[in-house]
């Protein structure tokens, strides 16, 4: 039987925070989340989208839990502030699923100088892990689900002498090196919890194809040439609906048996059921892994070191 939300087990207590909780999968997750009984924080950019996000939620359940915080990925100032009105209301983070994301933008920078995709994809995601990670730590088995996509195969490791594509950008290419930190993100921090002993563990999800804004948007800006418009039709003709596409990070956050360390996909790449998909690991995953590491700390000065338990 494909896994469905309804397979989702009691959340009646847990503490859930979504990033990009607003809209589009995001949106998705805090509906299913809630309805399984967790509190969940829609943390988002726009703040009218996101009370407007969360009217919808309650109207569709009026049991639900849930709060709005600010949070815009391109501002460390932003990201700090959010993981601190966090933490003060919720000591215990259970699960933080970091979803939003930008695709294919024109070359912009970030409030802190970023390249917009690698700020806002992953350092923005980075740091605010780092700042919840006492909280996540207190729960008695967090997860983390960061959200990559395949076009991470078209990416490659960052250059720490150019980090944000001050030569040679082009918007697909530093999307696709966005998604490819996220990987490598999400399986560094799975050993960095194991290495620490802690019972906290971190999962990766792709959602495929899926119709949402994420391409509507690229188009909108002014990103992606071409290659954006034919995504977004693509997306409208043939994408899975949103309710499906998030299924992966779903199930990556909530599945009893996730061992952590694996990723959830639509089992046909870009459609289909939620799965289990392999982790090719490359002889010099750990190498990458470790230089991400590096490059993230040292450009947005926040470290991120799993205790020992």
């Amino acid at each position: 039987m494909a896994w469905t939300p309804d397979d989702i087990p009691d959340l009646d207590g847990r503490i859930a925070v979504v990033t990009g909780g607003n809209g589009g999968l995001g949106l998705v997750c805090v509906h299913e989340l809630a309805k399984a009984g967790a509190h969940v924080v829609m943390a988002a950019r726009d703040q009218e989208k996101a009370r407007v996000a969360e009217e919808q939620v309650r109207a569709r359940n009026p049991q639900a839990s849930t709060e709005v915080v600010a949070l815009d990925l391109g501002s460390l100032a932003s990201v700090a502030a959010a993981g601190q009105t966090i933490a003060q209301a919720h000591p215990r983070v259970d699960l933080l699923i970091n979803n939003a994301g930008l695709m294919a933008m024109p070359k912009r920078t970030t409030d802190d100088g970023f390249e917009m995709q690698f700020g806002v994809d992953h350092l923005g995601h980075f740091a605010l892990t780092a700042h919840l990670l006492p909280a996540l730590l207190r729960a008695e088995r967090a997860r983390v689900v960061t959200v990559t996509s395949t076009a991470r195969f078209g990416g490659g490791p960052v250059n720490p002498a150019d980090p944000h594509f001050s030569r040679g950008y082009g918007a697909w290419r530093a999307y696709a090196r966005a998604k490819w930190a996220n990987y490598h993100f999400g399986l560094g921090l799975q050993r960095r919890f194991e290495q620490a002993g802690v019972p906290a563990i971190s999962n990766i999800a792709h959602p495929g194809l899926s119709n949402t804004d994420l391409q509507s948007r690229t188009v909108r800006e002014g990103g992606g040439g071409w290659l954006g418009a034919a995504s977004e039709v693509l997306a409208k003709r043939s994408g899975m609906p949103a309710a499906l596409g998030a299924r992966p990070q779903l199930r990556a956050a909530t599945d009893p048996s996730s061992r952590g360390g694996e990723l959830y996909a639509p089992r046909y790449a870009s459609n289909g059921p939620a799965v289990r998909r392999p982790i090719l690991r490359r002889w010099d995953l750990d190498r990458r892994i470790a230089e991400l590491w590096a490059i993230s700390e040292r450009e947005t000065s926040v470290v991120l070191d799993v205790p020992r338990a």
